[in-house]
């Protein structure tokens, strides 16, 4: 009798080649797939460009822009920078440091650092290359209270468009500006009760106003019938002054002699003053000199005199004494421009600001806060002075605050 067919024998032979393929067929497939992988480089998702249009579709949901599609083109950029970069550096590239940059930037590369500003008001909308139909030069700030509106709006047409226009307000109050055209153009800046250094410190910072060639810190009651800005600035040229200052009428609200108008010149340096109140014709208030009320400073002692105001010292008093540290020869590049000349009115206006004490009317405070500081200051500076000669080990010279 014949032995049937062994039927598992004969199909163990292709079930066990299939699984061979099967098994060699895997390994093919991942040799070709990490064949495959580094072929394409790596790319970091942190250091995606994600494109300006990623920004549209975070405000613009039916922008009908997917995030997939954002995301694709964000890895498709990626890839090909990593890719060029490879070529040309097999290393890997260093990540920017730049320390001749600012304080703060020097990751940035320097192409797109920004470290000085403006006060140029720009448009919501259009070409930012079009924003702008002129650049002011200038640039003149009033601290003002709504008392003086009259004789700010009389101030302020005496500069042309070449000047930007800024008012602080320590009042508070500043809607009321709006009946003037030039207002509208201004820039307004209201914090209550605070003086002109305060905010000039705060405010006008040098990188802030490093696109202006003159800064004009004024006060609110000066007489302007015989100023004209542009001439001002043509004898400020002219004779060389890095800080100036209007003439004033002789016989009114004078309180120096250096700074008395003479009808007879341009511009004048020196002066005669008390007996025994110069004890060097080169230092104020003889010479190198001028008062706070209507300083005007050129871009580069504006730089230096900004770091020299304090932070706590509001009322200025003092600094006009050093306003010589920051200009070389001082007694050559600070003066008093006799030929266009103003009238200090002498308001007691931000005196009113103050409170009453102990039954002192406000403005006896201020004053007595003016006094002080004036102290204050000149210690701070004569003991900076010390010690900086102590630590180079040079004997310090006789102070020379005033």
């Amino acid at each position: 009798m014949a032995k049937p067919p062994n039927s598992i024998g004969r199909s163990s032979m292709p079930r066990s080649n299939e699984g061979l393929r099967l098994i060699f067929s895997a390994v093919i497939g991942i040799m070709l797939g990490y064949l495959f992988g580094i072929s394409f480089p790596t790319v970091n998702i942190t250091k995606l460009h994600f494109p300006s249009s990623i920004i549209s579709y975070i405000e613009d949901r039916n922008s009908g822009i997917t995030t997939q599609t954002l995301l694709n083109h964000a890895w498709a950029s990626a890839n090909n920078r990593k890719k060029n970069s490879s070529e040309s550096n097999t290393d890997e590239i260093p990540k920017i440091y730049v320390p001749t940059n600012p304080k703060g930037a020097e990751r940035l590369p320097p192409g797109i650092v920004v470290s000085e500003t403006d006060l140029y008001p720009r448009r919501l909308w259009g070409d930012p290359s079009e924003d702008l139909t002129s650049e002011p030069r200038y640039f003149v700030t009033f601290t003002v209270g709504i008392g003086q509106k009259a004789n700010i709006d009389a101030a302020v047409k005496k500069f042309s468009d070449k000047f930007t226009i800024m008012l602080f307000h320590y009042d508070g109050r500043t809607t009321e500006w709006d009946e003037f055209e030039w207002s509208k153009r201004a820039i307004h800046v209201s914090v209550r009760k605070q003086t002109k250094w305060w905010y000039a410190k705060r405010f006008l910072h040098p990188d802030v106003v490093a696109r202006y060639d003159y800064i004009f810190i004024w006060d609110e009651d000066l007489g302007v019938e015989h100023f004209n800005a542009e001439k001002y600035i043509e004898l400020v040229r002219k004779h060389g002054l890095e800080i100036s200052q209007p003439g004033l009428q002789p016989d009114k609200g004078l309180t120096w002699q250096m700074t008395k108008r003479r009808g007879d010149q341009e511009v004048h340096k020196v002066t005669e003053e008390r007996p025994g109140w110069c004890t060097d014709p080169h230092l104020p208030p003889c010479a190198a000199f001028v008062e706070i009320m209507a300083t005007v400073f050129s871009r580069n002692a504006w730089r230096c005199v900004w770091h020299m105001i304090q932070n706590d010292l509001v009322h200025g008093w003092g600094l006009d004494f050093a306003l010589r540290e920051c200009v070389e020869p001082a007694h050559e590049k600070i003066g008093v421009v006799d030929a266009q000349w103003i009238v200090h009115q002498a308001v007691p206006s931000l005196g009113n600001q103050g409170k009453s004490d102990n039954g002192r009317a406000p403005w006896e405070g201020v004053r007595a806060r003016c006094r002080k500081e004036w102290g204050i200051f000149q210690t701070r500076l004569a003991d900076a002075e010390k010690a900086y000669y102590l630590e180079r080990g040079i004997t310090p010279p006789n102070s020379t605050v005033v």
